[in-house]
This record gives structure tokens, sequence and C-alpha cells, in this order.
């Protein structure tokens, strides 16, 4: 069985509120090798961890992200809302994937001027589509890429000449043996999400996944030393 990385979704939401410095420690506690958190800007340029455009869903206020201040999100959230460097330290020796919903050019450069920063860079990786991804590689050329990937068609040579991503980052129902297959003709790895039952954890580790993304990071590990025995 090939070795794979399980990456915890937003921490461990089913347990506590996702993208949350605690939710981070937890998915780490339960058995997590990497946790993947979302990364956006507040008004004045601090890379917070936040999935949504606006507060409403976690937090109760029908606010942009982009329109609040760092010190009034602070305020609004009663200082919830984790800044990318506090996470990176949560997360200590581990690896953070960061997914960057909405990244623009400046956004993308802030973020990743803010993981080399703090020394991060050799245990962060980065995933979204290709726009994103192609602002992360000229951002930093040396920088892991999982580049997001919604079709079974495979992505364009010229595409992934430009990116040079590590992995292909499918949608949990894409993958079969003959993708994994394709995938890894082509030297890269496979990480699929966002997969929550045991059943379909095993079917991708079947079809030869190398990373499997989750909100239930102990039941995918559970899983994983079942099959290891």
């Amino acid at each position: 069985m090939r070795p794979v990385t399980v990456v915890g979704h937003r921490g461990d939401p089913y347990r506590v509120r996702e993208n949350t410095l605690p939710s981070i420690a937890s998915a780490i506690e339960r058995g997590a090798d990497a946790v993947e958190i979302d990364v956006r800007l507040t008004r004045d340029g601090v890379p917070v961890l936040l999935h949504d455009d606006t507060l409403k869903r976690l937090w109760g206020h029908d606010r942009p992200l982009s329109g609040l201040s760092y010190e009034l999100l602070r305020e609004l959230t009663d200082d919830g809302v984790p800044t990318l460097r506090e996470a990176l330290i949560t997360a200590g020796p581990h690896r953070l994937m960061l997914d960057l919903p909405g990244g623009n050019e400046d956004s993308v450069r802030t973020i990743v001027g803010t993981v080399r920063e703090c020394g991060a860079a050799e245990r962060v990786y980065y995933c979204a589509g290709s726009v994103a991804m192609l602002q992360v590689r000229a951002a930093d050329p040396s920088a892991e890429i999982a580049l997001t990937w919604t079709t079974l068609a495979p992505p364009r040579p010229v595409l992934l000449d430009a990116v040079r991503p590590k992995w292909l980052n499918y949608r949990f129902g894409l993958v079969s043996r003959t993708l994994t297959e394709r995938v890894h003709r082509d030297g890269l790895l496979v990480s699929a999400w966002t997969a929550d039952t045991a059943r379909t954890m095993r079917k991708l580790i079947l079809n030869g996944v190398d990373s499997v993304t989750t909100n239930r990071v102990d039941t995918l590990a559970a899983v994983l030393r079942k099959a290891r025995a």
C-alpha cells in the first residue's frame, strides 16, 4: 500500500470550529499529518484563517472580511479568527496546506511572503485552482503546489509546465484507479478531498491515492491502521 498523508480539513471541524487554533491542534492530536486551512486577507492586509468571504456562517456577522481591519475582526470574533502566523506556530513541525480562496496577485504575494518570513516554507504547501497557483509559482519558484482539478480531463501540458505542481488535488468522487495510475505515470501525486466515511476512505486507498483530506481525521487514521495491519 502506498503511504497516505492524512490531512485535516480546516482542522477538526466536527469537534472544534473550523479554521481556528484549537481546531488545528485537535486535528494533529487525532492523527493528522497535515492540516488544510483557508487563508484570506483583512482590509489592512493581515493574512487570517477564514474560508468564506464573510463572517456570517461561522461568526454570525454578515460582514465581508475584505471590509474589516484586523483589529475590528478581532473585536467581532472575540479574537477567534487566527492569523496565519499564529497557525504556523500552532502547527509546530506539522505541515499546513494553505488553500487560497479568492486569491489575487497581491494577497498571494502577502501570504507567500508571510510563510517565508516565518521560516515555514519547508512545511507549507498550497492548493487552489490554476489562477491562484500560477500566482504562487510566480511568488515562490520553489513552492510545493497541489493544483486543484475538478474534471477528469487532464490538465494541459502547458499549464503543468507553468504551475509545476507536485500534486493534483481532486474531489474524491472523481478518483479511480485509472486516474491515479495516469497521474503517477506523469510523475505527480494524487490528493483527494473531502472524504468523511470509512467506505469512501477505503476506496480511495485501494485506488492508490497519496493523500486524503477529511473532516474526520480519527476515522481516516483508524482505516489506515487497519489497512496496514
